[in-house]
């Protein structure tokens, strides 16, 4: 039972990852329980009331958009018992059910926090335990609303993160945009960010995984587009810098690029580089192509976001149109 009768409910939603880790003969395999998780950290029960969920116990490797539907079903259906919602995940594929949930779950007032560690909450030598109790702390914050991730006393918006590190504590970084607010000793320090003050957000539950991202690399065959067209609806293009495209002197790549749209297929146009977005009109390599087919362009807004977006769009329509115009409409500063 709460200590007081006006502390806020949330609801811890588990889904395995390296702090619900435990050491095997293989590895580290994700086995603790919410509860268990839960009991490692005391001190959350005088700060809320907590109700756990153990939806599953995966790896992130093994999540995926199937994955994602399930939680934000979990948080729809559970939505009006609670303030705040808490889901532990693994790093490796955190940012992409943040930027995912971030479209499936719009404009909440309520916080939807997600958190997980480096190392197993298990061991002695944690990050887990901050994290989690810095989740729990941001969650019940009077500036917390919307998708987060909070790490390494971070808040970080659902469409913003990045995993940068794979082995440090501060693994996430807000990629073009501030962190929302820093997590000090049990204080919640506001940065960038508003609260919704809307009464109920937007759940979307439909998702289409045919999405592919091609990374360029110098000298990679046009061909690709080939057995591409067969299995995707829709590709990504990580291209060089702000968004060149190669010739190499034969113009496949752009007829490859034309025949897919003309198909019918979507592309979105992405850059490798982590920071400050493409921008195709400064080359010739990118002007061109992008003036003679219309591409769509995803500017500033991170690679796990655009996954995201252009998975949760095709979910909804397949009018070129229509998704041209919800790619471009911001959600969560997706796109500045």
């Amino acid at each position: 039972m709460p200590e007081n009768e006006n502390q806020k409910k949330v609801l811890l939603i588990a889904t395995g990852g390296t702090i619900a880790t435990k050491i095997t003969s293989n590895g580290l395999v994700p086995q603790m329980t919410s509860k268990e998780i839960l009991e490692c950290i005391p001190e959350i029960a005088a700060i809320c009331e907590v109700s756990t969920i153990q939806l599953f116990n995966l790896d992130s490797t093994n999540i995926c958009h199937t994955q994602w539907i399930q939680v934000a079903a979990c948080i729809q259906s559970h939505y009006h018992q609670y303030d705040a919602f808490v889901v532990t995940h693994g790093t490796d594929t955190m940012a992409y059910i943040a930027a995912a949930l971030s479209y499936m779950v719009q404009e909440s007032p309520k916080p939807i926090v997600i958190t997980g560690s480096q190392k197993s909450i298990y061991m002695k030598e944690t990050d887990g335990r901050v994290n989690l109790l810095n989740a729990f702390y941001y969650a019940i914050s009077p500036y917390a609303s919307g998708v987060h991730i909070v790490f390494d006393g971070k808040a970080i918006l659902g469409t913003r993160a990045r995993k940068t590190r794979t082995k440090s504590y501060n693994a996430f970084s807000s990629i073009d945009y501030p962190e929302t607010a820093r997590i000090r000793d049990g204080r919640v320090i506001p940065i960038a960010e508003e609260p919704y003050t809307n009464s109920f957000p937007k759940f979307y539950q439909n998702l289409n995984p045919s999405v592919f991202v091609l990374k360029l690399i110098p000298g990679i065959s046009a061909e690709i587009f080939t057995y591409l067209k067969e299995k995707y609806d829709a590709v990504i293009i990580e291209s060089f810098g702000v968004g060149g495209i190669p010739s190499y002197g034969n113009n496949e790549f752009f007829r490859a690029i034309g025949d897919w749209i003309q198909s019918g297929k979507f592309l979105i146009m992405a850059t490798q580089v982590p920071h400050e977005g493409s921008d195709m009109a400064v080359y010739q390599v990118g002007y061109t192509i992008k003036e003679k087919y219309d591409l769509i362009e995803s500017y500033d807004m991170t690679l796990e976001a655009v996954v995201a977006k252009t998975m949760w769009i095709l979910g909804q329509t397949a009018d070129r149109g229509i998704f041209r115009e919800m790619f471009y409409r911001p959600v969560q500063k997706d796109i500045l």
